[in-house]
């Protein structure tokens, strides 16, 4: 989707009626409910719904207000990580290192603290700009040589798998980090990423809150911003962006960055959530993310998906994490189950917007 497809018209002229002044196709206007079922964001909503009624069927368990509680805290560290990644997505490109940065991030913040006996913030500030550097290297990478985001982010990703383990090792001697549970500045950055609070007897985790806060943000800069336009003008087309006055270098590589940041944030909640890091974990999430992405409604072409298609792309694969454990099913049986309901998402999604298209 272009700019121009996104910018509402200044003007619009009514269409003529009256006696002798039929109506053809063009000027025929859709009804208000096959407008609704042309945003991106209304099949995966339906999917999530179905799926969650299934489920209640199915896992009883699953009615409890604490059951849904830990969905939800499920959902939110899958689905800030979904954020960034459709944001990038939607600018055309995507990221197979996301799933090992987060762990990549964590590992810099403890051994950084733990290592040179720092208060922790020391950690989580080396850590964010790790992170950012990582998403700067892979977005100026991709500009400067022209490579595929498939292929400089997998050289990532492999790269990033190495390191993590072959430097905790070299450092701490093991595969894991030590605790930093005891250390200076721990629980004011516990209660930052990962602390929790109750609601009506219910405990709930703060990443709920930071998710649909990142998650208002992000709609508010997608549809409200000029930066918003340029995510959907590069994803849409580079060259007539970049003839119109767009920065494209600058958009891809600060969508890269974006995604840095979000491995930051799941990184430092992973590490003041288990007090540890195990340095071979993350392998794999890069799919869940990019997949919740899709199912949400973000086209891998790019130019084209929403914010809130996302959210409940990561709510569906949260839900289905559990639902699973609830129903008491066997787990193995858990990545056929995404993979079913990926295909299936997928064209649902495409099915609702041809319906919803049709004239």
């Amino acid at each position: 989707m272009s700019m121009t497809q996104q910018a509402e018209p200044a003007v619009t002229t009514p269409p003529v009626s009256g006696p002798g002044k039929e109506k053809d196709g063009r000027t025929q206007q859709r009804s208000l409910v096959l407008r609704l079922l042309a945003r991106p964001e209304v099949g995966v909503f339906l999917g999530a719904l179905a799926i969650l009624v299934f489920f209640l069927i199915m896992a009883p368990t699953l009615r409890q207000g604490s059951s849904m509680s830990t969905v939800l805290y499920q959902s939110s560290t899958i689905g800030i990580m979904v954020l960034p990644v459709a944001l990038l997505m939607i600018g055309g490109e995507f990221d197979l290192s996301s799933g090992v940065a987060p762990v990549a991030s964590a590992l810099t913040a403890s051994m950084t603290a733990f290592e040179l006996t720092l208060n922790v913030w020391v950690g989580v500030i080396a850590a964010l700009v790790v992170s950012l550097a990582i998403g700067f290297f892979n977005g100026w990478l991709l500009v400067r040589t022209g490579l595929p985001s498939f292929l400089v982010t997998l050289g990532t990703f492999m790269g990033l798998q190495g390191v993590n383990l072959a430097v905790t090792k070299l450092v701490t001697g093991n595969v894991a980090t030590d605790d930093i549970s005891d250390m200076d500045g721990f629980d004011q950055a516990k209660a930052v990423f990962a602390s929790s609070f109750d609601v009506g007897g219910v405990n709930v985790k703060i990443t709920v809150l930071w998710w649909l806060a990142f998650a208002a943000l992000a709609t508010w800069v997608l549809l409200r911003t000029k930066y918003g336009n340029w995510i959907f003008a590069v994803g849409g087309n580079k060259d007539s962006a970049r003839a119109v006055g767009v920065p494209v270098n600058f958009t891809k590589i600060s969508l890269f960055v974006l995604v840095g940041f979000g491995a930051w944030f799941v990184g430092m909640h992973n590490l003041f959530q288990y007090n540890t890091v195990q340095s071979g974990e993350g392998v794999g999430n890069e799919l869940i993310y990019i997949a919740a992405a899709v199912v949400g409604g973000c086209l891998l072409t790019g130019g084209y998906g929403t914010i809130i298609g996302p959210v409940f792309g990561a709510f569906m694969f949260g839900l289905v994490q559990l639902g699973i454990v609830y129903a008491t099913w066997n787990p193995d049986w858990f990545k056929t189950f995404l993979g079913v309901m990926l295909v299936g998402a997928t064209l649902v999604n495409l099915w609702v917007r041809k319906q919803a298209t049709r004239r």
